[in-house]
């Protein structure tokens, strides 16, 4: 084997490394959660096969468990499709962020890095393409180590899961406490820190006004434009005043 194919090998090594030690909070964060979801899905009647088809399918931690949580409900499939499709429209705006450091990848390859995208794995990819030396690969490899540990999680939840009481080992915090450190992971600064704050309160406000879970992305929405919308007029005016 010539010298460069060894490089060539070596290099694609150190970037699935450097991927799956970007990944391992991702990882180790999912396992609770879907010890918690398979638990849930089980109680419900679903078996262990069909959890993990489940999670294979649609890989979208909040939306499964709202799916689960409407199944045990009796809701009808369209209803279930529908919330899920609605709870997951914040995955255009992940994506469209991310699509600016993708420019060069093929259509195929965005498809099976595009099936990866959760918010977890978008904070960290986000997060590291701006901080440079950072590429497809390694991101495609957050996304699937990420994956592997959401979907044997869920299997395992429903296998075992009935040995775990409820609320054990903080599964029910779990989630939130994941949502906590990706924010604090991403402000770098006061624009940031007031473009959350605001988005919070917006979120508590339309979230009593606002149906199912489109408070979160209407008040994330809506803070992102105005921080957007008000930096840029404090830039013209910082230029005009040059001038």
């Amino acid at each position: 084997m010539t010298d460069p194919q060894l490089d060539k090998k070596q290099s694609i090594r150190q970037e699935i490394s450097q991927g799956a030690a970007a990944a391992w909070p991702v990882f180790l964060g999912y396992i609770p959660l879907g010890l918690a979801c398979g638990v849930i899905a089980r109680n419900i009647g679903l078996e262990p096969w069909q959890i993990g088809l489940m999670s294979v399918l649609l890989f979208a931690g909040s939306a499964q468990f709202i799916a689960v949580s409407m199944l045990a409900a009796g809701a009808n499939p369209a209803s279930i499709i529908i919330t899920t499709f609605a709870v997951n429209l914040r995955h255009f705006l992940m994506s469209s962020s991310l699509s600016v450091y993708l420019g060069k990848v093929s259509k195929k390859l965005l498809s099976l890095f595009a099936y990866g995208v959760t918010d977890e794995t978008f904070a960290v990819n986000l997060i590291k393409f701006r901080e440079g030396r950072w590429n497809f690969t390694k991101a495609l490899v957050v996304n699937h180590v990420s994956n592997f540990s959401w979907v044997a999680s869920t299997i395992v939840g429903g296998y075992a899961g009935e040995f775990i009481p409820e609320g054990a080992f903080g599964i029910d915090y779990a989630l939130v406490a994941m949502f906590i450190g990706l924010l604090v992971m991403q402000l770098r600064g006061r624009k940031y820190i007031l473009t959350a704050l605001c988005s919070g309160i917006m979120a508590v406000f339309f979230s009593i006004v606002l149906p199912g879970n489109l408070y979160i992305i209407v008040s994330s929405m809506l803070a992102a434009t105005g921080g957007v919308v008000i930096l840029k007029k404090i830039r013209q005016v910082a230029r005009n005043e040059r001038v």
